[in-house]
């Protein structure tokens, strides 16, 4: 948001622009100007902002650190030369998007990354050992984590230079199978397809990024005979797995079609990310079992909100093949349900959102399900997609009044407030009625978004938590958590 929906929100709020030894200050309470002040100064030239959250919106607010500072990453690596400090701690990148790649993937590069920049167009890429395509694209500074023309130009132009270069007509997806790149395009009057500005729908920029993406690749891989040769393999490679992955594919859709009566039923709603506006604010709830889809489904929006229900834990696939996935009836299921299991870009809903029993077996299968995702739709999760919902762990009530509590904090708080109260622990979703679940998943629900601060973390992380190391990782639990 911008410097008016700030003021609006904050009790205090201060601006003071420093120009040429001159400086102009502003102060608001409440949204309204209270003061100006304007003198000499010999500060350097630039804007300094101060702002108070209101506590009577904010009653009980915090900063999320992590969303900060990637934040200011992400900045400096689109301005280079930027220096910006969060609590005395600098962000700068001297390499721009180069810097904001290698820092992502690590040391995970199947070759150094490519770069390029000139006046309106930046971008890094290479390929690592993920699946699937990661991006990280931005307009005039802004991240459009739905990407949009300026992306779908940068994909087109990158086949067509590796294409034109190795005089070959190879599948996109072989191509861009592990690639990860970061894409900044500077335009005057973007114009974003919706108020979040996550996409961008400018459709004039496309020809001139195409060509100047295709030129910069070709000149890149002819300066770089070593990469141009790991690429060509990588490219065949992709395509061996490719198409036995559609044979598997291919197998798995004439074994879903002989037990279609035994796939659990998903309870579709109305509208979907492909309806447009409409089916922007959809979203799925995977369930865990039939019990607490029994609620979700009598609560939901049928409009907006599906819910998919599990049968019992999903296999854990850490460390194995991509086809694995494809013979796993379960997760097969899951896919169709949700639109990827042919690719990502199918994705039937703008929201995936865990919501399983706030127990060892709930959070057991909520990590299931999250190395899932990162281990085969990391994108899904990069860009936003996945959710884990919150559920009241009590609920407090007396003769007047029931409050829904989701931590011990929230429900003593309640006990000392209702006078005689009685408290439920609940132990599943199940146990809370569908009368009861409508605001846990109406307006004031509550999510948690699945962020990634770092993808070049995820493999050793999930190896740890998921993999087959079992004594290290008990070992670990004995001296850490017990």
């Amino acid at each position: 948001v911008g410097t008016k929906a700030v003021n609006a929100l904050s009790s205090r709020f201060l601006v003071r622009s420093h120009r040429e030894g001159k400086f102009f200050e502003a102060t608001f309470q409440q949204g309204k100007l209270l003061n100006e002040n304007q003198g000499s100064t010999t500060e350097p030239d630039g804007t300094y902002v101060e702002f108070q959250p209101d506590k009577e919106i904010f009653a009980d607010f915090q900063f999320n650190k992590e969303f900060l500072e990637q934040r200011m990453w992400n900045y400096a690596c689109l301005n280079q030369g930027l220096r910006l400090y969060l609590n005395k701690e600098k962000f700068e990148a001297k390499n721009g998007l180069l810097d904001l790649l290698n820092a992502e993937i690590g040391e995970g590069e199947a070759y150094p990354a490519a770069y390029y920049k000139g006046q309106y167009l930046e971008f890094a890429f290479t390929h690592t050992g993920s699946y699937g395509e990661t991006y990280f694209s931005f307009v005039n500074g802004q991240h459009t984590s739905d990407g949009g023309t300026h992306l779908s130009a940068f994909r087109e132009g990158h086949l067509k230079g590796i294409n034109e270069f190795y005089k070959e007509t190879y599948n996109g997806l072989d191509v861009r199978e592990g690639l990860t790149a970061a894409v900044a395009i500077k335009i005057k009057n973007p114009v974003f397809e919706s108020q979040t500005k996550n996409k961008l729908g400018n459709t004039d920029i496309r020809s001139w990024i195409v060509q100047a993406v295709k030129e910069a690749v070709m000149d890149f891989l002819h300066k770089n005979s070593e990469t141009a040769r790991i690429l060509k393999d990588r490219i065949i490679s992709n395509e061996k797995l490719r198409k036995e992955l559609n044979t598997v594919k291919k197998e798995a859709k004439e074994a879903a079609k002989k037990i279609a009566l035994n796939i659990p039923k998903l309870k579709d709603c109305k509208y979907h990310i492909e309806d447009g506006e409409k089916g922007a604010g959809s979203m799925i709830f995977i369930t865990e079992g039939q019990s607490a889809a029994g609620s979700m489904v009598t609560a939901r929006d049928v409009y907006t909100q599906a819910i998919y229900a599990l049968r019992g834990k999903p296999e854990n696939l850490q460390g194995k093949k991509r086809t694995e996935i494809y013979r796993n009836e379960e997760l097969y299921n899951l896919m169709m349900a949700l639109g990827i299991e042919n690719d990502v870009e199918n994705l039937r809903y703008g929201k995936i959102i865990i919501a399983t029993d706030a127990d060892t077996d709930g959070f057991h299968i909520r990590n299931l399900l999250l190395s899932f995702f990162l281990n085969f739709f990391e994108e899904l999760v990069v860009n936003g997609r996945v959710y884990i919902l919150e559920t009241p762990l009590f609920r407090v009530r007396n003769k007047k009044e029931t409050r829904y509590c989701y931590n011990a904090k929230e429900r003593d708080v309640a006990v000392k407030a209702l006078a005689g109260a009685e408290v439920t622990r609940f132990k599943g979703l199940g146990e809370i009625s569908p009368n009861e679940f409508g605001p846990f998943i109406g307006a004031s629900m509550r999510l948690v978004d699945i962020n990634i601060k770092s993808l070049k973390d995820i493999p050793s992380t999930l190896s740890f938590y998921m993999g087959k190391n079992t004594p290290t990782r008990r070992q670990y639990i004995m001296e850490n958590l017990i």
